[in-house]
């Protein structure tokens, strides 16, 4: 995992990220959703597949993880705070899609960090 973890376009972790978030955006399509749970899982699973990208192309870049968590995180709590927990299907793919962005958002930290640490950072 090591070589792997500093080479662009191959980390796991990463790929996962742009997986969860194509998945959270497309969410809508086979869930029942009101406007508001539509909108905030398309935004949220944007973000999340691009931060993946963004991780995908440069290995390096610790930040990216920490923000893979925080949107984890968001789209985790998203059902409360827009208010669509009594839509199922929408609010269990925000807490499922949710929790699976922030843990694996953490467990990329260490692979960011020794691609960070191997002076790649940025590279392409």
């Amino acid at each position: 995992m090591a070589e792997t973890a500093v080479r662009p376009w191959t980390r796991p972790y990463d790929w996962a990220e742009v997986v969860l978030g194509v998945v959270a955006l497309l969410s809508f399509l086979w869930t029942d959703t009101s406007d508001a749970a539509m909108w905030t899982m398309i935004v949220l699973g944007a973000l999340v597949a691009l931060d993946g990208l963004a991780s995908l192309a440069s290995p390096g870049m610790v930040y990216g993880e920490g923000i893979q968590v925080v949107l984890g995180v968001l789209m985790f709590i998203s059902p409360w705070v827009i208010g669509y927990t009594e839509l199922n299907g929408i609010s269990w793919s925000s807490w499922i899609i949710g929790a699976l962005t922030a843990i694996v958002g953490a467990a990329a930290f260490p692979a960011a960090q020794s691609a960070h640490r191997s002076g790649i950072a940025g590279q392409h």
